[in-house]
């Protein structure tokens, strides 16, 4: 019987196209198989997106037949896996074979003659672990020789060597010829590790899998899976997808971190799907950081996770916190920004040519540009947000300042008026600080430091970030200012002073962790410092005092989780309840807002008769309510019960509406 199939190009087209099957082929499609197909003069990669057994439409052309089936990966449960995540994420399982599309692409069989191979005997340094460090591997041993799910917790203070247990487990699944997954939560942080264990374990296969890999690594790694090669892959999203031979372990480091979250719908995160797979796969799963999210340490007490606590550094000393409230201070100071106590412990640091970290979680010049006459504000004309100042500055040019979004990135040169009341220049007020106008003060106060800035501006230039972290680490810049880039992960070991700007900047945000989140970002940069030195300081300035920076000593962090749980649990938010919302996108507002209305009206109705007790709050305008011109209206589903969300997130018709619908699942 002859088969035709409907195929959609791994690149290139949105619509499907119909080809024919061949008798030898009709066996091996299904839905969802990845082949090549005749396009014009070339062979083209396309994922099977449906089968007929009849020709389905007229067709006044000469049909070709598809030329080939994509060889995959022998992975006997990644269909199970991947069916899983579908159904969790309200999307065709069709949406996953994008995830491997950049390297199936037009693909190319690639060389591996010249990959190193696996040499157990050469696996890692010699490195001895403390007793805490050791205990966490014996543990975690036999899970991996034995192949057992066992989701452990290391909760490991800042510079105590987390590492060094990573690379312990990874060389241990490889030399039984199983492979390793290290997950991390940004690619700049994925880049370095990946350079600092190419280094270290100079026997493994180690592949980065991330947005700055580039073609030739993706092909290498795609034909090291297809050997079945046992290798380490590092990554943010698009390693956990990868069908692979023998998974052995997953690691997941700074996993308290949201940049595991997908910023784009389905908007998954990646930690949840690492977890399923750990499970499906019977493998052991290990979930690191100096500050475990709450969420995680709530798994570790309802649901019986190991936790291991490695309290002491690997070497140096925790720094001395200071807190300084920028209000009480002289205001004569000559940057309101920089405190006298920050600016004299940076010229005793540099005085003794050690090195200095200046975090703030802002990039640009300034927050925004107000006219202080009639308080415009500049903002997006297709965002709902203000626009940032930035400075833009090249050699052998002069200085020019551009208005961002950092949204859209629609820039507008600041006019020399107020657009709203014509005022002049002179009126226009620049708001805020942003890692820019830090590195100018910087500069001014500090005429002979060497200075390098680390936000997403620079970081997302894989070569200029790394050679930013090189020269830092061998001491080559004395002040390194920058977002969070720079508080996960790294080792920095001249360091011993982190001064942190505005530590209050992110409290006041309407999000429920937000205590949670802001203390994170203090601990990571505050360990920093001193981690090769037995003296070192963390001044940490804010505008308002807070409850929370009686725990930025990183040893009293569960004692801050305790308090933090327990007002969580009288809030009903996550973990206590389970959190799931809806996104709905239109670009005219009162369509968007009757869709909107009608959905929850729906969701009311269905969960009246299913009895399913689900909070339903909104619709609501998100924080940010319109970007690229499609405005958006939020509806927050609370329950019990994670079943109950899905159950009645299963109920609604997105085909019915003209808006655009989006679920959003959490684990949380």
């Amino acid at each position: 019987m002859k088969l035709y199939a409907y195929v959609q190009l791994l690149s290139g087209f949105n619509r499907p196209f119909l080809y024919a099957v061949s008798a030898a082929l009709a066996e091996h499609i299904a839905i969802g198989t990845i082949v090549v197909v005749p396009l014009k003069d070339k062979l083209v990669g396309a994922v099977v997106t449906s089968i007929h057994h009849q020709l389905p439409e007229k067709i006044s052309y000469q049909l070709k037949e598809i030329a080939a089936i994509e060889p995959m990966p022998d992975d006997p449960l990644y269909q199970k896996f991947v069916k899983t995540v579908a159904a969790y994420a309200f999307v065709s399982t069709l949406h996953f074979s994008g995830r491997i599309k950049s390297f199936l692409h037009e693909q190319k069989t690639a060389d591996a003659k010249d990959s190193p191979s696996i040499l157990p005997s050469m696996l890692t340094e010699n490195v001895q672990l403390t007793d805490q460090q050791q205990a966490v591997v014996d543990y975690l041993e036999p899970f991996i020789n034995q192949s057992a799910y066992a989701p452990t917790v290391i909760h490991g203070v800042t510079g105590s060597g987390k590492t060094e247990v990573y690379k312990k487990l990874i060389t241990q699944a490889l030399s039984l010829g199983k492979s390793a997954i290290l997950m991390l939560p940004e690619v700049s942080l994925a880049v370095q590790f990946e350079h600092r264990l190419r280094k270290q374990l100079p026997g493994v296969l180690i592949f980065g899998f991330h947005s700055a890999t580039n073609v030739t690594a993706k092909r290498e790694l795609w034909q090291a899976l297809l050997d079945h090669r046992p290798m380490l892959v590092i990554g943010v999203h698009l390693p956990i997808m990868l069908p692979m031979h023998k998974l052995g372990v997953i690691i997941i480091d700074e996993e308290h971190e949201q940049g595991f979250v997908e910023k784009k719908h389905p908007k998954l995160n990646s930690k949840e799907l690492a977890l399923w797979r750990a499970k499906i796969y019977g493998i052991p799963i290990v979930l690191g950081s100096a500050t475990p999210s709450v969420n995680t340490l709530f798994q570790v007490e309802k649901q019986g996770w190991k936790l291991f606590q490695i309290t002491q550094r690997f070497a140096g000393k925790f720094p001395e916190v200071k807190k300084v409230l920028l209000t009480e201070q002289d205001r004569r100071r000559k940057y309101f920004w920089v405190s006298k106590e920050l600016e004299q412990a940076v010229n005793q640091t540099l005085a003794r040519k050690e090195q200095v970290i200046i975090y703030i979680n802002r990039r640009g010049f300034s927050f925004f540009v107000q006219c202080k006459l009639c308080g415009f504000i500049f903002q997006c004309p297709h965002c709902s947000v203000s626009l940032t100042l930035h400075m833009t500055t090249k050699p052998g040019h002069e200085k020019k300042s551009m208005l961002c979004c950092h949204y859209c990135e629609y820039k507008l040169v600041p006019p020399n008026s107020c657009t709203s009341c014509k005022a002049g220049s002179a009126h226009l007020l620049k708001k805020g600080i942003g890692t820019q106008q830090v590195v100018e003060i910087f500069q001014e106060l500090f005429p002979h430091a060497r200075i390098a800035r680390a936000d997403l501006d620079s970081t997302s230039k894989k070569k200029t970030w790394h050679k930013t972290v090189e020269q830092f680490e061998q001491g080559e810049l004395d002040i390194l200012i920058g977002t969070k880039s720079v508080t996960k992960g790294y080792h920095f070991p001249f360091v011993t002073l982190v001064g942190i700007l505005w530590a209050d900047l992110n409290l006041h945000f309407p999000a429920y962790n937000a205590a949670e989140t802001t203390l994170q970002q203090i601990i990571q940069v505050a360990g920093r410092a001193g981690r090769e030195h037995e003296k070192s300081t963390v001044i940490v300035q804010v505008l308002h005092d807070h409850q929370i920076f009686q725990y930025v000593n990183e040893e009293r962090y569960l004692e801050f989780c305790k308090e933090e749980l327990a007002m969580r649990q009288m809030a009903k938010y996550p973990p206590a309840l389970r959190l799931a919302s809806i996104e709905l996108r239109h670009k005219d507002v009162v369509q968007l807002e009757a869709d909107a209305l009608a959905v929850c009206d729906q969701l009311q109705q269905y969960n009246k008769e299913l009895k399913l007790e689900v909070a339903i709050l909104g619709p609501s305008l998100p924080v940010v309510f319109k970007i690229q011109d499609y405005e958006m209206r939020h509806i927050l589903l609370k329950a019990q019960s994670f079943g109950a969300l899905h159950k009645l997130l299963q109920q609604i018709d997105r085909s019915a509406y003209v808006s655009e619908i989006f679920l959003v699942t959490s684990g949380e």
